[in-house]
């Protein structure tokens, strides 16, 4: 019984440094504290055709998929991810919640976007139109389409690669696109 516990806990401890220890690396990385619920988006097309956006929601650093959505881009025509992000933003943050228990009806402390300074400065636009302050990050990526670093306040942040918080950030940033590109497909 005791060798079982001292494996379980070890394991648990392991499973905490991936998640919540990854998190709070992330929250010192950007200076925040209590960071539970992090929504990340991105958008896929080919060539402007059939443009959808997705909305990942990650716990405590695990992914929750009940509150993962889909957009189909309505209003937007042709390949203009700035503008698709806008709306997606735009719907996901004026959608009224039908319920304590419906995805919308919880904010999140922080926002992922897939991409630097464009995409932020689109989600900042978006929050600021509607009135509401969330924290927005830019997850950058490098020439080879891998995680390189996160945008900030104006600012690119270089993070440890080998570190806990870079997995998760990489993670997040692979399941939005992974979602997106899922959706376009189907």
């Amino acid at each position: 019984a005791r060798m079982v516990l001292s494996k379980d806990r070890e394991r648990i401890k392991r499973e905490e440094g991936r998640t919540i220890g990854a998190v709070h690396e992330v929250e010192e990385w950007l200076g925040l504290k209590n960071v539970v619920r992090m929504e990340a988006y991105d958008i896929s097309n080919i060539s402007g055709f059939e443009s959808v956006g997705s909305m990942v929601v990650y716990e405590k650093g695990r992914p929750k998929r009940s509150d993962y959505r889909k957009f189909k881009i309505k209003w937007v025509q042709g390949p203009n991810d700035y503008a698709s992000m806008e709306e997606v933003l735009t719907r996901r943050f004026t959608h009224e919640s039908n319920g304590e228990f419906d995805s919308f009806a919880r904010l999140p402390d922080l926002i992922l976007m897939d991409g630097g300074r464009g995409q932020v400065n689109i989600a900042l636009k978006v929050l600021n139109d509607l009135g509401i302050r969330i924290p927005v990050c830019g997850m950058v990526k490098d020439d080879h389409h891998r995680t390189r670093g996160l945008y900030f306040n104006n600012v690119e942040i270089p993070i440890d690669t080998s570190s806990e918080g870079f997995r998760l950030i990489t993670r997040i940033q692979d399941e939005a696109h992974r979602f997106a590109i899922e959706y376009h497909r189907s």
